[in-house]
């Protein structure tokens, strides 16, 4: 019977002890309630309290990443659309995350996704597209407002992901075409400009130096024989044509004044396609060639 009771009370013992026995991890740190009050916040290690009059409540201290489900939104200028994000906090007061608020993450959750919302809706389409950094940290600023009162610091916010009707994406889409329409325009433009500036530059240096384009005309050559062309191209320059085409001109009129000394012809009218046939003359009379 006496061992009976001394293994009751063994096991007693063991339970009391096991249920005074608290570990409290490295990341984490412990409220500890007696009698429903909160006597003091425990640091990592090795703890012991008073079983059943004493409760530890552990708090975890690392970063917390909380996904932002998507919201619908309407923009400044009356566009709808889906935002997502992400939020990362921690618990920087153990004891007011515990005892100001029920579920801190549940709170949090809820609180970041009205303030996204109303963030957004305060800037336009092009803003929240183009500023997510300062809507990040106006909703940041918004936050900890708030969780402070609550033993939380949200240490970052993130726009994720926004999502635009496919009206409003074909729209868009033919705004970059003609800005990259206008940009090539543009470029073509300064392009002829310094080519037409360029070109008048080396106009005034073969003016003033004359063998200039005979050396230029000599590089062509070289660059058609590249390609093995069999057509061979041979440029002169425009004011020695003109000085020859006037030569020729000049001596193919004299060719054709008549000479006095020779007695005239009677030269028969060429048909076409047809060589002139020659005339023959008897007593000094002409007599036409047979047709």
């Amino acid at each position: 019977m006496n061992g009976l009771v001394i293994a009751g009370i063994a096991v007693v013992v063991l339970l009391l002890l096991g249920m005074s026995v608290k570990v409290v991890k490295q990341y984490e740190q412990g409220v500890l309630f007696r009698l429903g009050r909160v006597r003091s916040v425990r640091m990592p290690g090795l703890r012991l309290i008073i079983p059943v009059v004493d409760v530890l409540r552990r708090v975890s201290l690392r970063i917390v990443t909380l996904p932002i489900q998507s919201q619908g939104i309407i923009t400044r200028d009356n566009v709808s659309v889906d935002v997502s994000a992400v939020a990362y906090f921690r618990v920087v007061d153990a004891v007011k995350s515990v005892v100001a608020i029920e579920n801190v993450y549940s709170a949090i959750d809820q609180i970041a996704q009205t303030t996204l919302r109303k963030v957004v809706g305060q800037h336009t389409l092009d803003e929240t597209l183009s500023e997510t950094d300062q809507i990040n940290i106006g909703i940041r600023e918004i936050l900890d407002v708030t969780t402070v009162e609550w033993g939380v610091e949200v240490t970052l916010v993130e726009l994720k992901d926004i999502q635009l009707p496919d009206s409003m994406k074909r729209a868009m889409a033919r705004q970059a075409e003609a800005e990259r329409e206008k940009r090539a325009k543009i470029i073509n433009a300064e392009g002829e400009s310094l080519a037409a500036a360029a070109l008048g530059d080396a106009s005034d240096t073969m003016m003033a130096h004359p063998l200039a384009l005979q050396l230029r005309n000599l590089q062509t050559l070289v660059e058609l024989g590249v390609d093995k062309n069999t057509t061979v191209v041979f440029p002169a320059p425009l004011m020695s044509t003109i000085g020859e085409l006037g030569s020729f001109l000049a001596r193919e009129a004299a060719a054709a004044t008549p000479l006095t000394d020779v007695s005239p012809l009677i030269i028969a009218p060429q048909q076409a396609g047809a060589s002139p046939a020659p005339e023959a003359q008897t007593n000094g009379e002409p007599i036409p060639a047979s047709r």
